[in-house]
Parts: C-alpha cells; sequence; structure tokens
C-alpha cells in the first residue's frame, strides 16, 4: 500500500511538473512571439524612416546640384558681362591701359626764323597733331594720348589763341603722342612715303619716334554729358 501511494504521489507530482513546464513553455513562447513582433515593428518603422530621409536626401541632392548648375551660369553670364563692361570701358577711355605700341614726340623747329618768314611755319599746330592722330587710327591704334591727355570719340584738339587744347586742356610742345597698338602697323601707317609725318619732317619739325614693348597710357579724367543723345529702344520701337 505505500508503495502504491507513493506511486501516486509520484505520478502526481511527476503530472503537476509536466503541467508547470507546459504552461510555462508556452508563457516563453508567447513573450518571445511578442518580443519577435515588437522587434519587427520597430525595425519595419526604422527603415521607413530611413527610405524617407534617403529619399528627402536624394531629393535635396538634386535641388543642389540644379542650384549649383543656376550659380555657375550665374557666375558665368556675370564673368561675361563685366568682360563686356570693362572693354566697353577700354573703348570709352574711361580706364588706363597698357601694351605694346610707340611713342611719337614732335616738337617745333629748331631753325632760326629769317626776316619776313611767317612764325607759323615753324611750329606744331593744332591741325598737325589732328592728321597725325588720323593716320594713326588707321594704322590700328587702340589707344592714344597727347602730353597725358586721353583721346576719346569726345574728345577735341583745337587752337585756342597761341595754345592748342585737348580735352579742354592745355598743351605745349614738346607734343608726346602715346600710341597701343601693333608697333610694325603703327610704324609703317606714319613712316609711309608722302604720309602727313615725313610733310613735318620736311618742314624742319623735330620727330622722333620709337618702338616700345609697353606703353602705359592714362583714363580719361574729364566728363561725359548728353543732353540730346539718348539711347534707341529698338523693342519699344517694334511694339
Amino acid at each position: 500500500m505505500r508503495s502504491k501511494g507513493a506511486q501516486i504521489s509520484i505520478a502526481l507530482v511527476c503530472m503537476i511538473l509536466g503541467i508547470m513546464l507546459a504552461v510555462q513553455f508556452r508563457t516563453t513562447a508567447s513573450i518571445e512571439a511578442t518580443q519577435t513582433d515588437e522587434r519587427l515593428t520597430e525595425l519595419t518603422q526604422k527603415v521607413q524612416t530611413l527610405t524617407e530621409e534617403r529619399e528627402a536626401l536624394a531629393e535635396e541632392v538634386l535641388t543642389l546640384r540644379s542650384k549649383i548648375a543656376n550659380f555657375r551660369q550665374t557666375d558665368q553670364a556675370l564673368a561675361d558681362l563685366q568682360e563686356e563692361v570693362t572693354e566697353a570701358h577700354m573703348a570709352a577711355g574711361l580706364i588706363p591701359v597698357e601694351g605694346p605700341g610707340i611713342v611719337l614726340t614732335l616738337n617745333d623747329s629748331p631753325l632760326n626764323l629769317q626776316v619776313g618768314e611767317n612764325a607759323n611755319a615753324y611750329i606744331i599746330h593744332d591741325r598737325d597733331l589732328l592728321l597725325i592722330v588720323n593716320e594713326l587710327k588707321a594704322s590700328g591704334a587702340e589707344a592714344i594720348s597727347i602730353n597725358g591727355k586721353r583721346l576719346t570719340a569726345m574728345s577735341e584738339i583745337r587752337c585756342a589763341g597761341t595754345t592748342i587744347l585737348v580735352n579742354w586742356d592745355k598743351i605745349a610742345p614738346p607734343f608726346e603722342i602715346k600710341v597701343v597698338g601693333n608697333p610694325d602697323m603703327l610704324e609703317s601707317g606714319l613712316l609711309m612715303r608722302g604720309g602727313y609725318l615725313e610733310q613735318l619732317k620736311v618742314l624742319g619739325m623735330q620727330v622722333q619716334l620709337q618702338k616700345m614693348e609697353s606703353v602705359e597710357i592714362p583714363a580719361y579724367t574729364g566728363s561725359f554729358k548728353f543732353t540730346y543723345g539718348m539711347p534707341i529702344d529698338y523693342e519699344e520701337k517694334a511694339e
């Protein structure tokens, strides 16, 4: 009887232990399943968030590339515009320039005036300077100055009594004409047979011509004033 009771007790204990193990196993499995689902949900959310961030960054990269391209185009446009403005200022004589060219110095004749001779035949006149400047322009001069006075499209060379005016400033001999351009072409244009410089030499005027590797010409220091002229708006006229 004791043996049988012990067996029953052992069986009951084993059954209880089995039930307890089964319950514990199911609980553990349930917890693991729950944790796995939560982890999966968390990872899915992270993946979605990272995907959205990546797409946003990709869009931002495209935007930045577009801006960079626009900046480059704008910078190039500004550089081109600046170059055009600089060239316009050079053509107008508003900035100093330097380059190869020539320096031509003219002075009155050193010959002594004889009784009855006209003194005007022995001096450099405004007309002489004007004709020399025209020959220089025809020979490809890009910039010209006379005694430091920059010549522009608005400049004048004229006589005022016994003096010569350039840009309304008085100048006196010797007249130093600085020119930027091809030195060979400028020299050839001035020294051509029958040219005006040859005529001045025949009259006894002092002439000195030098070809230079570098000539500096100052900027025009006067003012521009347009009272009657106005820019033409072709678009407005077309309408």
